[in-house]
């Protein structure tokens, strides 16, 4: 496909976009990555660790948020440096081969987090919080790619396919685990009534750490595509001297944030949302174990159903990106999770909206009670407002950001989703660990996304 790029046309210089195969296999990225976050941070490790290793769920909670905090800040340190160094340096294959490594490694490490062995959760938690690194570390420079694979008009419809392709990848390796590995310890079933593949102790809950394993395995398949078929950028200069220039570039891209009030509101406004979001879905599954009594079987269901319908949003809402622009997607989005979370606040095992319900019984069919089921569709509602709110923040980076300093600008855009993604996990630990409340530390988020929807108004798509 060629056409001619907004930053080429003023030279009358065509711009040519690599073949179909290409594009795929970088969308491909996405499904690649998404069983470390649907997986291990969400639905089955996270909710696992905090029922089955740490001593309580508050504990676990507690813990789990600290070593998300360790990784965030990080994540938040290193982004600019580096997106700034594979600017200068051209290349983005090799950051994601490296950081790739570490999260496959990371991931296999935490089949040795048994159920009621304490002694493994500094190990764990480190494990965890590498893992985490590697995921969005990789992610950052998979992102760099986009600019160069579709014309501008279309990064939208790119971005948001790609989101919904890694939710129903999510979606795929959740299955796997329910239905195939992760057994209930009662009964010794997994969700499809058979017995685990490969023998895996349901009493020592190997299915539950085989979610590691199976992430590590995943990533490595699934990510080989875009080696292959998808053109990097070309090399441009030595890593040290990439490593000056680009470090001298990105304290001149912060200076003048202060003159781009739109990019540095968008910013902003990302630091404060994505910190939300990303608390919301890394404590979801944690909470709902916590308030409901909820296993991996029934906090999984509820994983697939969430998934599902961030794939739903993630698509559409690419839709509506090309159509209305991102910054009308990103406020809608932050509407539905506000008043979302808001809503499940006011649910209980027993109540709803105040309401008194029956709850739920021992035995009885999965999520059989009104509280349950109200946490099933506010959660689906979370989901499709999810999806489409990373996709379209990314398109208005690539919409904001100067075109030869993307990686960079990503780096920043990592950063502010990183900078302060300590103080979400920071302050939800705090806040439970203080008042032995899941649901005062969860109150706090409503904060999160009524101030990014004030910063994003700012913001001149």
């Amino acid at each position: 496909m060629t056409t001619i790029a907004p930053d080429a046309r003023m030279a009358g210089v065509a711009r040519t976009y690599p073949p179909r195969a290409a594009v795929v296999s970088w969308i491909f990225f996405d499904w690649a990555a998404q069983p470390y976050f649907t997986l291990i941070t969400t639905f089955v490790f996270a909710p696992y660790f905090a029922t089955a290793i740490a001593p309580n769920p508050a504990a676990g909670q507690s813990l789990w948020g600290f070593a998300m905090a360790a990784a965030g800040l990080a994540i938040a340190l290193l982004s600019p440096v580096l997106g700034a160094i594979a600017d200068a340096s051209g290349r983005r294959k090799p950051w994601i081969a490296g950081f790739g490594t570490v999260l496959v490694l990371a991931s296999c490490t935490l089949w040795i987090g048994k159920p009621g062995d304490h002694a493994v959760i500094p190990l764990v938690l480190t494990a965890v919080a590498l893992a985490s690194v590697g995921a969005e570390f990789a992610t950052l420079f998979n992102n760099a790619m986009m600019p160069t694979l579709v014309p501008p008009a279309r990064i939208g419809r790119l971005s948001g396919t790609g989101w919904a392709t890694g939710y129903i990848g999510g979606i795929v390796s959740l299955i796997i685990v329910l239905g195939l590995l992760a057994a209930n310890p009662e009964t010794g079933r997994t969700l499809l009534g058979v017995t685990p593949l490969f023998g895996l102790d349901p009493l020592t809950r190997q299915g539950d750490r085989a979610a590691g394993p199976l992430t590590a395995l995943w990533f490595i398949i699934f990510v080989t595509p875009m080696f292959l078929f998808t053109p990097d950028y070309p090399a441009k200069r030595p890593l040290g001297e990439a490593l000056r220039e680009g470090l001298s570039e990105l304290k001149q891209s912060i200076k003048s944030l202060p003159r781009q009030k739109s990019l540095a509101a968008f910013l902003l406004a990302n630091m404060i949302y994505t910190d939300g979001l990303v608390s919301l879905f890394a404590f979801g599954g944690i909470y709902a174990a916590g308030t409901f009594g909820w296993h991996t079987i029934q906090i999984g269901t509820f994983g697939i159903m969430l998934a599902i319908a961030g794939a739903l949003g993630a698509w559409f809402g690419g839709k509506l990106d090309d159509r209305l622009g991102p910054k009308r997607v990103i406020a809608g989005s932050l509407l539905v999770l506000l008043l979302s979370v808001a809503a499940i606040l006011l649910v209980d095992k027993d109540s709803v909206l105040f309401v008194k319900t029956a709850p739920p019984q021992a035995g009885a069919a999965l999520f059989s009670s009104t509280a349950e089921r109200a946490y099933l569709v506010l959660g689906c509602l979370i989901g499709a407002a999810g999806g489409p709110l990373q996709a379209a923040s990314r398109t208005l980076l690539i919409h904001l950001a100067p075109k030869d300093r993307i990686a960079q600008y990503f780096g920043l855009f990592a950063l502010t989703g990183k900078v302060t993604s300590f103080i979400g996990p920071l302050l939800i630990g705090l806040v439970t660990a203080l008042t032995a409340s899941q649901k005062a530390g969860m109150a706090v988020l409503v904060v999160f996304f009524v101030a990014g929807l004030g910063l994003l108004v700012r913001v001149r798509d």
